[in-house]
């Protein structure tokens, strides 16, 4: 019978030695299975399945002493696994592929560095593309993704009515929505529906009664859902509040702007105005500084998402906070559970009402009934 290699046989300690020795004479040629598998007088497959497998798995591979052995030389060495490779044994890229409208926006920015904190978290590795909100650029954008194999996506960019994220559905790609919801997709988002509720509860102690609401895009369910929120409380409350004082408009600071102006120049201007994104609001609040408004003096304003600006800025803007980083990790941790083949269902996280200066009690002038 052939007799083993020498340093097969050799006792822990020497071999020890021995490995040491390898790790000083290494240069810097990559470091394979193979080359670990040689190195230590083992077989390749039982070197990758110690590396390879759950910490849990890995004595049925091999003993605990050869474990230790070969998980010690693969960090001395500073072995990393081949990515494709990994996916070629496991029809898994370990890839996620996720779509905002703009990374420029510091709430999606936000959201994202959670996705990306989760997803290392999990041996995953992300990728982000900006859609700008425009339905054909979404779907491009979604078979570019596609086309490059990832094991599952995330959308912050859904339209409220959920078509599109039928069709990507019915193509059996596993996927999470994050900040919007959309159809009966699995979703992680702020409760935006309590936190219209928490803005309005707020005016409605302050004594504002005739209130606005720049609403944001009609096609996001953040606007839809904060707005209703806010709307259904003052009308709870005895306070309709007229069609005309709710404007539609981008969630950036110039659409903000251009929707206040158009409030503050109506025959009765509202003393708050509710902006469903913290940009908007800040938007609003130079249109009321351009028509010589005090805020909050003669206007009050509130924000959404509680941004880091909202507390900076000369006027700190009350606001709702919404748990942006923590709407990125959940979405990306019911993501790898679907991924494995898991049920999931939609999480709504809560949000909290941050009061600054913006928000004062109304003042009460002639001819306004409290």
């Amino acid at each position: 019978m052939r007799q083993p290699q020498p340093r097969a046989i050799r006792g822990a300690a020497d071999q020890g030695t021995e490995d040491r020795r390898i790790v000083e004479t290494e240069h810097n040629s990559p470091v394979t299975l193979r080359t670990l598998a040689e190195r230590l007088g083992l077989s390749v497959s039982t070197v990758s399945r110690v590396l390879h497998a759950k910490p849990d798995e890995q004595l049925r591979a091999a003993s605990e002493a050869t474990v230790a052995r070969i998980r010690t030389l693969a960090d001395e060495l500073g072995y990393r696994p081949n990515p494709h490779a990994t996916s070629l044994r496991t029809r898994r890229s370990n890839l996620v592929g996720v779509l905002v409208p703009r990374l420029s926006d510091i709430v999606l920015a936000t959201i994202y560095e959670g996705i990306e904190e989760a997803a290392s978290e999990h041996g995953l590795s992300t990728f982000v593309t900006n859609t700008r909100d425009i339905p054909a650029v979404q779907r491009a954008r979604t078979e570019m993704v596609l086309a490059r194999r990832v094991d599952g996506m995330i959308f912050g960019d859904a339209y409220v009515d959920g078509r599109f994220m039928d069709e990507v559905a019915a193509r059996g790609v596993p996927f999470v929505l994050v900040s919007r919801r959309a159809g009966n997709h699995v979703s992680v988002t702020c409760d935006d529906y309590r936190g219209g509720q928490l803005a309005a509860e707020h005016l409605l102690e302050r004594g504002h009664r005739e209130v606005a609401v720049i609403a944001g895009e009609p096609y996001a369910s953040t606007g839809i859902d904060r707005t209703a929120g806010f709307v259904d409380t003052f009308r709870q409350a005895g306070r309709a509040i007229p069609a005309e004082r709710i404007r539609h408009s981008r969630f950036d600071a110039r659409g903000g702007r251009e929707a206040a102006e158009a409030l503050l120049g109506a025959n009765q201007p509202p003393s708050a105005i509710f902006a469903v994104n913290d940009f908007a609001a800040i938007g609003a609040l130079g249109a009321a500084r351009d028509r010589g408004l005090q805020v909050p003096g003669d206007l009050a304003l509130i924000g959404y998402n509680d941004t880091p600006l909202a507390g900076e800025l000369p006027i700190a803007l009350t606001t709702i906070r919404s748990p942006m980083h923590e709407m990125g990790r959940r979405g990306l941790e019911l993501l790898t559970r679907l991924i494995r083949g898991e049920e999931v269902t939609t999480e709504r996280l809560p949000p909290e009402l941050i009061v600054r200066t913006s928000t004062a009690p109304v003042t009460i002038t002639a001819g306004q009934q409290p």
